[in-house]
């Protein structure tokens, strides 16, 4: 009997740049596209997303225009947002906080790499310093890192041979001389803008301690790469294009304070009140940055915690969520851009997916033994966050089943496959155990440094 729900594999997607502020754009050429993701901008900043079939020849006058109109209704509502809050003049340079961008890797992606560096040298802001750090192991005979580096300004090395990204972003934080400590890894391209938008949120909102921005795809050429932008809906939850504040909800009682937090817009209005523990919606680790005095406060970033480990993940979301259960403030800022890009292969997103699976239960082990009064507010968040769980992959799964919406062409077909689901949740109940064992191995690899596993400090 033949299958009917098989999924199919989706043709190349084309990511396309409108300028909602220029002359009326032109439909591109569709070349070997199948699809087409389309990016309204105003003034530069993104304000929305639409998706579109690609007709044989290009993308057709009539559909093109439509998603152009679509994209100038969302730019109204977020200039109708926009114009609720005060109107705000453009921050001096010598008011702005000096940055410090630290970007942990392996260097196991030359190409990448380069191109993240490139992206650097465009990069408009007027105290920043970028830090790559090594944190390969051992060295190979022909190392390219310093030819990758040779001859750019404002870009040093800070080696870290202890392995796992939260040891190589403590390095960077142990190094850095800047006020706001931002991070990105070395499959990102950033936009010119992205530092100017940070440092402005920071500036405009002294209380905040940390900030993350919009992550959009640097390319959607694969089935692999389709598949995560539709799993994920914008790589660390629904995309948004409205400025966000987080912060805990003060209106709980003392001891449960910080289990819960409160989203609010631009203009101070409560839109909704969410578990602290599904911040990962408002950001990830490949767009993210903190007050470096908040980053000390919570004790840095868990070396036991994060790719490189056995715990494989969850590190950046462990650090949010010490800020906001420490009484500080998250900004959500979507004029932030980077383009992250996804995992190419199946194999390859398949194993991503299981290690964000054991990453957050392993996160989670890490913030109760780190602080037990996590286990009160994880039992009166458990039945809300298991049931909102289950809810999101029943979805997930419904959803890959089901047409596109009215935004979506009909003949678009990037349902992805179930093992993408399964993948997520099955390795999920192994993180407590692998956080355990990364504990352990951290202990085992820092003896001679006199240095404890868990949180470490900036300084580790």
């Amino acid at each position: 009997m033949k299958n009917t729900t098989a999924t199919v594999e989706p043709l190349p997607r084309q990511v396309i740049t409108v300028d909602l502020d220029g002359p009326e754009p032109v439909a591109p050429e569709a070349g070997h596209y199948g699809t087409a993701m389309v990016v309204g901008r105003v003034g530069g900043v993104p304000v929305g997303v639409v998706d579109l079939d690609v007709e044989t020849g290009g993308l057709g006058t009539e559909g093109f225009a439509l998603a152009v109109a679509s994209l100038r209704s969302m730019a109204d509502q977020v200039s109708a947002a926009a114009r609720s809050v005060a109107p705000k003049t453009p921050i001096a340079d010598a008011d702005l906080p000096s940055i410090t961008v630290v970007v942990s890797t392996i260097v196991g992606r030359d190409e990448d790499l380069e191109l993240l560096l490139d992206g650097f040298a465009h990069v408009d802001y007027p105290d920043v310093e970028f830090l790559i750090v090594d944190n390969r192991t051992s060295l190979p005979p022909h190392d390219r890192l310093p030819e990758l580096v040779a001859g750019r300004d404002r870009v040093r090395v800070v080696a870290e041979r202890r392995p796992g990204i939260s040891a190589g972003r403590n390095a960077g934080v142990a190094a850095a001389r800047g006020e706001i400590i931002a991070f990105t890894d070395d499959d990102v391209r950033v936009e010119p803008n992205w530092l100017r938008a940070l440092g402005t949120r920071f500036a405009r909102d002294p209380g905040l301690d940390a900030a993350t921005g919009l992550i959009l795809p640097a390319e959607l050429e694969t089935p692999a790469q389709i598949w995560f932008e539709r799993y994920y809906g914008g790589f660390s939850g629904e995309r948004t294009f409205t400025p966000l504040r987080v912060q805990a909800d003060p209106r709980l009682p003392t001891f449960l304070r910080g289990s819960r937090v409160s989203v609010r817009n631009g203009g101070g209005e409560e839109l909704r009140k969410v578990a602290v523990y599904g911040v990962g919606a408002f950001g990830a680790g490949a767009n993210m940055a903190f007050r470096a005095s908040a980053l000390r406060r919570v004790g840095g970033f868990d070396t036991a915690l994060g790719t490189g480990t056995p715990a494989r993940g969850g590190e950046d979301l462990a650090t949010m969520i010490s800020i906001l259960w420490t009484g500080g403030a998250l900004g959500y800022e979507p004029s932030a851009v980077v383009h992250h890009k996804h995992r190419r292969g199946l194999d390859e997103l398949l194993k991503q997916l299981r290690g964000n699976g054991l990453g957050f239960t392993a996160m989670l082990t890490s913030l109760v033994l780190n602080d037990p009064r996590h286990l009160a507010s994880l039992g009166y968040q458990l039945p809300l966050a298991v049931g909102t769980m289950l809810r999101q992959n029943v979805q997930k799964l419904v959803n890959r089943n089901q047409p596109s919406d009215e935004t979506r062409a009909d003949s678009i077909d990037d349902r992805y496959p179930r093992s993408l689901v399964i993948s997520e949740m099955r390795d999920a109940p192994k993180g407590p155990g692998a956080y355990l064992t990364s504990r352990r191995v951290w202990r085992e690899r820092t003896s001679g440094h006199g240095t404890s596993p868990g949180r470490t400090g900036s300084g580790s």
